[in-house]
């Protein structure tokens, strides 16, 4: 048997099965049940073109979440499992769903007692739809099949054809990795997950995400100065979330014609920084500059000014500046 539940049968689980099931407190999603998905590890349950009318699952394992009083199966594919899509309506296109489903005879109709991975048909309508699945069912791949297709007519062409539809799920108290759709909530205070470029907290409410992605936003300088200062860059900005504090970041140089002398006395911005990227209060950071230390006082009203001091020549850098904009 290549697909195989952990307590499942009511007799003959095997200790090889559950060696091969993924065990375990999962991962919730309510008080009573489990958040199912694919277990990661290399290309668990990946699905590949095997013929005309035919796709491969791979080996995997996973957790299937029945109803409230089903529980949740692990379930492992221990060879690849090829399967066979129906040829196409002679009018319109339909989207099927591969699945991994478990059949449990003692909460279904089925009269079966096993799990298997199989194919749900999806409605043959002018606007095609994906299929809505059963309880106890995990669903994997959508296949769009065309029109018409059939073997005869050169059969499916995979790569257009596959989406992929794996969710991942994980340990309780583990990183959910990213998979198909981020538009679930979570399920406790404290929960993390893979957001595809960092990670993000549920606070309760919604995630939040750790240390967002920010893109950097030009500065307008006062008159008299420049960019590039001592070759190092335009000046920007971005604000960022470092464990759980707001903070700005700086980045480039700027230099002035006359040393020693600062234009606008120090003052360095014709445009202030926005609202929620201004200091709760008065913050002095020492920065480097041409031929002497000095220091940038980033002011509650927005507006950055360079204190200077003797020995000061014709620039001042600002990368590398962070500071916090909580009190």
């Amino acid at each position: 048997m290549t697909v195989r539940a952990g307590w499942l049968l009511p007799t003959g689980q095997t200790r090889e099965d559950t060696r091969l099931a993924p065990l375990g407190t999962m991962a919730p999603e309510s008080a009573m049940t489990s958040r199912d998905g694919v277990i990661a590890g290399g290309t668990a349950l990946n699905a590949t073109g095997a013929g005309a009318m035919q796709v491969q699952i791979g080996v995997g394992r996973a957790l299937v979440q029945g109803t409230d009083a089903q529980g949740a199966y692990p379930v492992a594919v221990t060879a690849p499992e090829t399967l066979t899509v129906g040829d196409g309506h002679a009018q319109y296109a339909r989207i099927d769903a591969v699945v991994l489903r478990v059949y449990d005879s003692l909460y279904d109709t089925s009269g079966q007692t096993l799990a298997r991975v199989e194919i749900i048909r999806g409605p043959e309508i002018a606007t095609p739809t994906p299929p809505t699945l059963p309880a106890a069912a995990l669903r994997l791949w959508e296949i769009t099949v065309p029109a018409g297709t059939s073997a005869g007519t050169g059969g499916i062409t995979w790569a257009s054809a596959l989406a992929d539809r794996r969710r991942y799920t994980s340990a309780y108290g583990g990183i959910i990795p990213r998979g198909w759709g981020l538009s679930f909530p979570g399920s406790y205070a404290g929960q993390y997950r893979d957001n595809g470029t960092g990670l993000d907290r549920w606070d309760g409410a919604a995630w939040q995400p750790l240390e967002p992605t920010v893109g950097w936003t030009p500065l307008t300088l006062a008159a008299g100065y420049t960019n590039n200062g001592n070759a190092q860059g335009d000046i920007k900005y971005r604000r960022i979330t470092v464990a759980g504090v707001p903070c700005l970041q700086l980045r480039g140089g700027v230099s002035w014609a006359t040393s020693g002398s600062p234009p606008n006395t120090g003052t360095l911005l014709a445009v202030a920084l926005p609202a929620n990227c201004r200091p709760a209060a008065l913050t002095s950071v020492p920065i480097a500059a041409g031929g002497a230390a000095i220091k940038l006082d980033a002011q509650t009203s927005g507006q950055l000014r360079l204190i200077s001091s003797t020995g000061l020549t014709t620039w001042a850098a600002l990368s590398g500046v962070q500071y916090p904009l909580d009190a």
